[in-house]
């Protein structure tokens, strides 16, 4: 496979399954999530390297893009968390590819599992990264294991203007038309902060609630 040479000595995979994801979210998302997902790819990336993760390029690129693509307005009204709706959109364009069903499975799992702390790290090195890449990105975890030149390399060619109050009002618009998916993920903070109409549920009073006697 060959390879585009990126921002801080990170190849960017040269396929078509990766330009055509490209393509796709590119062309479905903003500048804002276009942006902030290669920037995860980015950022996982060089993270993977300084922990000596044996990760597929590829499989990482993708998942990193269709990561936030269930925040989109197609998805308002789906019921469900904005990250399966997110991983149903990969598995979609990966199957209509033929690509492998384990490799579909990664990337689905990288991408349901990237807002829920504690459980990606201990799995495969693409989802590890994934959640690893995001985590940099939104909440500078680990900020200073990358470089400050490497940083600034992939900032200059994915700009982040505004983006902490650019990204929590695009969760909170994604969210909102079905607070109930919020129960029990760090969204429900987001529309704490977002919604005024917005009552955060609470799993010990659901416990006591439930029809069972005792």
């Amino acid at each position: 496979m060959a390879e585009q040479h990126g921002p801080a000595g990170v190849s960017v995979p040269d396929s078509r399954l990766a330009a055509e994801a490209t393509e796709l979210v590119r062309d479905t998302t903003g500048d804002l999530i276009y942006d902030h997902s290669r920037r995860v790819y980015f950022f996982g990336s060089l993270l993977g390297r300084a922990r000596r993760l044996d990760f597929d390029p590829e499989l990482l690129y993708v998942a990193a893009l269709f990561h936030d693509v269930g925040l989109g307005e197609p998805f308002h009204d789906s019921g469900r968390r904005f990250e399966v709706d997110s991983a149903e959109e990969a598995r979609r364009f990966l199957e209509a590819r033929r690509v492998p069903e384990d490799a579909v499975r990664r990337v689905w799992t990288a991408i349901a599992l990237h807002t829920t702390p504690g459980i990606p790290e201990f799995m495969e090195p693409e989802v590890a990264l994934v959640a690893a890449g995001v985590e940099y990105d939104v909440l500078g975890l680990a900020y200073d294991e990358i470089d400050a030149a490497d940083r600034e390399a992939v900032v200059a060619m994915h700009p982040r203007p505004a983006f902490k109050q650019r990204i929590l009002r695009a969760f909170a618009d994604g969210v909102e038309p079905k607070p109930e998916t919020a129960f029990g993920n760090v969204k429900a903070d987001v529309l704490a902060h977002y919604d005024p109409h917005f009552r955060r549920g609470d799993f010990v009073r659901a416990v006591l609630e439930s029809p069972w006697p005792e």
